[in-house]
Parts: C-alpha cells; structure tokens; sequence
C-alpha cells in the first residue's frame, strides 16, 4: 500500500483552487451581465451552454491523452489557458462574443479538471478513495463558494473588467505553481505503476460506470440550471444586489464543500452506493424548494439542502470512480467520461432552463431538475447494483 505523495497533492490542490477561484468570482455575475445587455433565456443558456458544449467535446480525448502521454502537461497548459483566455472577457461587449470565448474556456478546463482528478486518483493509496478525494474536491468548492461572495463585491465596489482581471491573475498563479511544482512528466510513471489502459468500448459498455454517468449527469444539469438561473431568479423576483447574489449562491457550495472530507472519510467505512443515492434524493428535494420559492429565505434554504445533498454523495461517488479507473488501468480516460458526464449535464441544464424561461416560467425550470435528478438516482442506483 502506496503513501500518499503530499507535495504532488498540495500542487494539484493549490493549483486547482486558483483556477476555480477565478472562475467562481466571474460565473455568477454573466448571467446579470447578459441579461442587461438584451440576451434572453436561450442566449444566457448558450453562454453557459458553449463553455460545457466545448468542454464536452474535449474531456474524453484529454483524460485518455494523459494516460499515455502523462499528467502535467495538460494541468499546465490548460491553467495557461485560462488565464490568456480570462483577457478575452474584457472586449467581450456583446452575447456572441461571451458565447465564442466561453467555448475557448471550455477547451481550457477539458485540460485542468479530469487530468488532476486522474492525478489524483493516481496518487490515492487504496482504500481511502474517499477520503482524499473529498479532500482534494475541497480546492474546487473552496474555489466556487469565496468566488461568487469576492465576485460580487468587487463588482459592486469596483467594475466586471476588475473581476475578470482577478480571474486571469490567479488563473496565472495556478499555472506558475503547476509549473514549478509539480515533478517532470517523464517521472510521473514512476509514482504508479504502469499498466495498459482498458479500451473506449469497455469504458463505454461498463454498467457500472454508466450507472457513475447518470448520476454526474443528473446532478450536473442541476448545477447547470443553478448556476444558470438561480442569480437570474433572485435578481429577477427578489432584486437581489451582486453582493447578496454573491452571498446566496456561495452558501450551497460552502456547505458542500464542508461536507466533503467528513463525508469522503466516512465513504471509506460505509456503503457508497447507499450514500450517493441519499444525497441525490435530498439534492433533488432541494429543487421542489426553488421551484415553489416565495421568498429569498426560500432560497437561501434551498441552496443549503443542495449543499448537502452534494456534500453526502460526491465523495462517495468519485471514490466508485476512482476505483473503477485503478481496475481499469484508465484512471485519465473514466475520469474525462465521467466529467464529460457533468459537462454535458450543465450544457443541457442551462438549454432546459433557458427554454422553459421563455416559454414559460422560470420556476418551471427548477421543477424540471428534481425530477431529472430523481431519475438519475434511480438509474445509478440500478446500474451499480448490477454486476459487469
């Protein structure tokens, strides 16, 4: 049984923490920003939509990629990335041009999120799959709950362009820590042992992994619909300031993100499958709240009980994932599919949700997302209970 290599886990955490920082301070003002500058439901959705649209495309061909051709590389070009492409957000005037350089955006996380989470993965002494990587998810939800909070006060105290320079500057942070840091690519193989990565059509076929697939996917279209339209919702019914968006929005995912390493510990001692499913049920329970919402204490609860449910069943299901891809000897290729699974589930969360706002009400939309969330708790459910 391997030792955890702790400074490879303080890199990818530090590194990773950067990133979605940045991103987390930006993401919830866009949908505001939009709205005032004419977009409607359909073309918020699609600036949400072509980050995840993008990003779906590549996350498969980048995590495979990584287990041939080493991890480093890509955490390190796509936090390059993002931060060149954080710059673009400043001549970003109009909806077309948010939407072409969220598609870039995408490529750049299709590069960071699955190969540190496979890096990751690589490093976890068996056994306690669930514990570090609650841990490690803590960079990301750290990352997304102070963001919203910093975002909205330095847009309201400040300017946009003064969050999207932030961005770009801690992106640059990442990407420095990773380069420095991190050891060289051609040392990586000797941190685990090599071993022939299982072909696409076993990852695909495998009941198990889909069953992982329908329930990233369901709590990802969630996430997509929340972050798409929840800031929308509340300055909408509520004229909620940027602060207090900021506010509601970071109470969730630090909620989560608390839950992670008791939750992650407590995988490593309990049944994953019973857990997973837990949270799922109370994350879809979650979306009844927003989507009957008289006033903003009711969704101030509502992103609590989603916190929660998030916070119970993540850790447990990443540790299924990351046992799935030590068997598989595809540790980067199971981890692109399945946050390809949470991509595509945000891509077509902020379409559902944009459609149903113009069509008819946006509450409507949150509706939508307890059901599908309870259909992917059923379907995970179903299909890791059955044997390959």
């Amino acid at each position: 049984m391997h030792e955890l290599n702790k400074k490879i886990f303080s890199t990818l955490f530090f590194s990773v923490f950067t990133a979605v920082l940045g991103v987390g301070i930006v993401v919830p003002l866009l949908p505001v920003y939009a709205h005032d500058i004419g977009a409607s439901g359909l073309y918020i959705a699609a600036i949400f939509g072509s980050f995840s649209f993008s990003r779906t495309i590549f996350l498969p061909y980048f995590g495979r990629l990584s287990d041939k051709k080493g991890r480093k590389i890509f955490i390190s070009t796509g936090l390059f990335f993002y931060a060149i492409i954080s710059i673009g957000f400043l001549f970003a005037k109009n909806v077309e041009t948010l939407i072409i350089v969220r598609l870039f955006q995408g490529i750049g996380s299709a590069m960071i999120m699955p190969v540190t989470q496979a890096y990751i993965g690589d490093i976890t002494p068996p056994g306690k799959e669930g514990f570090i990587m609650g841990a490690f998810n803590m960079a990301v939800f750290m990352g997304l709950s102070a963001g919203p909070l910093i975002g909205g006060i330095i847009n309201d105290k400040l300017s946009l362009n003064a969050s999207f320079i932030t961005m770009g500057i801690l992106s640059a942070t990442g990407f420095l820590v990773s380069i420095f840091w991190l050891p060289p690519t051609k040392t990586e193989k000797k941190i685990y042992p090599e071993k022939r990565p299982a072909p696409w059509h076993k990852i695909f076929f495998d009941k198990q992994i889909a069953g992982f697939f329908a329930y990233r996917f369901s709590y990802a279209l969630c996430i997509g619909i929340s972050w798409g339209f929840l800031p929308l919702l509340a300055d909408m019914k509520f004229n909620l300031s940027s602060s207090s968006i900021g506010f509601l929005v970071m109470t969730g995912v630090a909620i989560s993100g608390l839950l992670h390493i008791p939750m992650g510990y407590m995988a490593d001692k309990m049944n994953k499958t019973l857990m997973v499913s837990t949270g799922g049920l109370i994350a879809g329970t979650a979306f009844l709240l927003f989507a009957r919402a008289n006033n903003i204490n009711d969704l101030f609860w509502g992103n609590i009980l989603f916190g929660i449910g998030g916070g119970i069943s993540m850790p447990a299901l990443m540790a299924l994932v990351v046992v799935k891809g030590r068997d598989s000897g595809a540790m980067g290729s199971v981890m692109g599919f399945i946050t390809m699974a949470h991509s595509l589930g945000m891509l077509i969360g902020a379409f559902l949700a944009g459609i149903i706002m113009d069509i008819s009400y946006l509450s409507q939309a949150f509706l939508a997302g307890a059901w599908v969330m309870t259909a992917g708790v059923i379907l995970f459910y179903v299909s890791v209970l059955q044997k390959k």
